[in-house]
């Protein structure tokens, strides 16, 4: 169940679920496999949709399989509940869950979706010892919860995050969700768990527009994620990560320079030139450029990057960071939108004839060539191979990353100075 979808902003109809079937009838999972025997123990990849946690699905035409199934990794993608089916919380849902917790039935339904593959994926030809879980946008915020929640442990080893994570951002406590919960509920006059389970299912959608992803329960999520991490309590995996150069996302009106300076200013106090000198906003033009950057960085670079960083500086584990810059084909009104977000996906998936662009030969080099690093990470861990051009490991000193445009090419990351001013005003805060 969610909003019934509709083609809006940079996205059209090919990276949106189709428009039927929608219904609460929706747990299932897909697997492609080439295998012929039950004993070929090919790498799993398992695929986990983003929609900010309110909307998507597996059945998104870019998330389709095939193509690497014909590469020797067995495809699947999972369902998982969204809005508020996935991540509602109350008192009296927390009272008879039996474990003191509620609201995180979406990384719930992941993690049942995980156990599934290990106790069954061998019958696919699959090797439950060798599972990669892979995610964009809020599918790699779920991801990154995964590596957290020790509910997770022994179900993967390796993990791909596009787009997302859980480092400088406040997920709410378990009694702010309980409290909106409430709220929810007695705007649907249910005074009572059973009532509320009464109410049909479009009328609690169109109530709860805008509810929040997961929670730290104390369940699925013992603390907030940065502190399991800091305390190296996650999950022990090899990590493929990074983000767009143009998937900024703006929810209100490009300011002005002189009001983006002023915002600046009350925002930032003392550091105000320091941050301007990463945001410069002398011009109209320029500081609108620098919002789209700051939101880009803000929602999406800091996470991932704070996520290589601690990943390196803890050593245990490997560690590939991306860059996605190439600028998406498009004519009308997608032509602004660059490399967006998502616009990577079915590049590193090798899925661009389900997508309805004017792709030219370049693109379909860039396919081939992401889609053969990933395959190799999910084989090995290490997305290096065969006539590809280096991909040097992460490491926080150096910060060498992978940046895929018209070509793949290795170079340092241009922006760590900005992220880490950022990322030290948010963890602060």
């Amino acid at each position: 169940m969610q909003p019934e979808p509709a083609p809006f902003s940079m996205w059209s109809a090919e990276f949106l679920i189709p428009k039927e079937p929608i219904s609460e009838d929706c747990l299932y999972l897909n697997v492609w496999t080439g295998a012929l025997s039950a004993d070929e123990k090919r790498p799993v990849l398992v695929w986990i949709y983003g929609g900010g946690f309110n909307s998507g699905g597996s059945a998104v035409p870019i998330y389709d399989g095939e193509a690497m199934a014909k590469k020797d990794i067995v495809f699947v993608s999972l369902n998982y509940r969204v809005g508020p089916f996935g991540f509602l919380a109350h008192p009296a849902l927390t009272e008879e869950s039996g474990r003191g917790a509620s609201g995180n039935y979406g990384l719930m339904d992941q993690i049942a979706g995980l156990q599934w593959v290990k106790e069954n994926i061998a019958a696919f030809g699959g090797d439950s010892g060798n599972v990669t879980i892979a995610g964009q946008s809020a599918g790699s915020m779920s991801v990154n919860a995964l590596v957290a929640s020790p509910l997770a442990k022994g179900l993967f080893n390796k993990a791909i995050a596009q787009s997302g994570a859980n480092f400088s951002r406040g997920s709410a406590t378990l009694q702010q969700a309980e409290a909106e919960g409430v709220k929810l509920a007695q705007s649907l006059d249910a005074a009572s768990l059973e009532e509320l389970r009464e109410v049909p299912a479009k009328e609690l959608l169109q109530k709860a527009q805008g509810m929040r992803g997961p929670n730290i329960d104390g369940y699925v999520l013992p603390s907030t994620i940065a502190a399991i991490f800091a305390a190296g309590k996650q999950n022990k995996i090899d990590l493929l990560t990074g983000w767009n150069e143009d998937e900024g996302l703006l929810f209100g009106p490009i300011q002005s320079a002189g009001e983006f300076r002023k915002q600046a200013a009350e925002q930032y106090g003392a550091d105000t030139k320091t941050f301007l000198s990463y945001y410069p906003a002398s011009t109209d033009a320029e500081a609108a450029t620098s919002q789209l950057n700051l939101s880009r960085d803000m929602i999406f670079g800091v996470q991932n990057y704070t996520w290589a960083n601690v990943q390196s500086e803890q050593g245990k584990n490997k560690v590939y960071v991306y860059r996605f810059t190439r600028e998406v084909p498009a004519t009308g009104e997608y032509i602004k939108y660059g490399a967006f977000h998502t616009g990577e996906v079915p590049y590193a998936y090798d899925n661009l004839d389900f997508v309805d662009r004017p792709w030219e030969p370049v693109d379909h080099a860039l396919a081939k060539t992401m889609s053969a690093y990933w395959v190799n990470f999910i084989r090995t861990g290490n997305p290096n191979g065969k006539e590809l051009p280096q991909w040097p490991a992460y490491n926080v000193g150096k910060k060498q990353i992978m940046t895929f445009g018209k070509k793949a090419e290795a170079k340092l990351l241009p922006d760590g100075a900005a992220l880490d001013f950022l990322h030290s005003r948010m963890s602060s805060k």
